[in-house]
């Protein structure tokens, strides 16, 4: 049995990764990249728009206050 699988990794053909460590670098570092990319923008449009809510929030407490102050 050990001899098949032998006989079948060196019959399959070279499975070996080419290249230098710098392009392999380059490679997962694009790869990352292009992963990454997409998240970071979501992730600042889900900022920007709970920023935009608080901003909301805090504008609806001040003008509370404000009308509460002006009642007195």
């Amino acid at each position: 049995m050990a001899e098949e699988m032998k006989t079948q990794q060196q019959g399959g053909g070279s499975q070996d990764i080419k290249g230098d460590f710098s392009t392999l670098l380059l490679g997962v570092g694009n790869l990352l990249d292009t992963t990454l990319t997409p998240l970071g923008n979501a992730l600042v449009q889900a900022l920007e728009s709970a920023n935009s809510v608080a901003q909301q929030i805090l504008e609806g407490i001040s003008s509370t206050l404000n009308n509460n102050q002006g009642n007195k």
